[in-house]
């Protein structure tokens, strides 16, 4: 855990955040930004500052983010017309929080990426 991190610290409860789930890997929260009319950030607990370097060893948190989007997903009404699972890596990437997180987005037809 990074004391500094903002998500580390909505992880031990020290910063409120509406909590969508939560279980002893990942955590999910509404995004205070949204970009679509559902964003939803699922957040590992652990501290991994990016995919390529600090979650080696970690493909099993890798999987349960997504497994949990997915869950999310359906149960925001999401599925049947379809959303997105965005992971931004670095300052290109437009990650603006230096610890992993995907982006769960959906509620309305989205653009291209990039």
């Amino acid at each position: 855990m990074d004391q500094q991190c903002i998500f580390c610290r909505i992880g031990t409860g020290d910063v409120p955040a509406e909590l969508l789930y939560r279980d002893r890997s990942v955590f999910a929260i509404k995004d205070i930004a949204p970009r679509a009319p559902t964003h939803i950030l699922v957040i590992p607990i652990e501290h991994y500052t990016d995919i390529a370097g600090s979650c080696s060893g970690s493909e099993q948190t890798l999987g349960r983010l997504i497994h949990v989007a997915g869950t999310l997903a359906k149960s925001q009404g999401l599925s049947e017309k379809g959303y997105r699972l965005v992971i931004n890596q670095g300052d290109d990437g437009g990650q603006t929080v230096s610890h992993l997180h995907m982006h769960l987005l959906g509620g309305r037809r989205l653009g291209p990426e990039g």
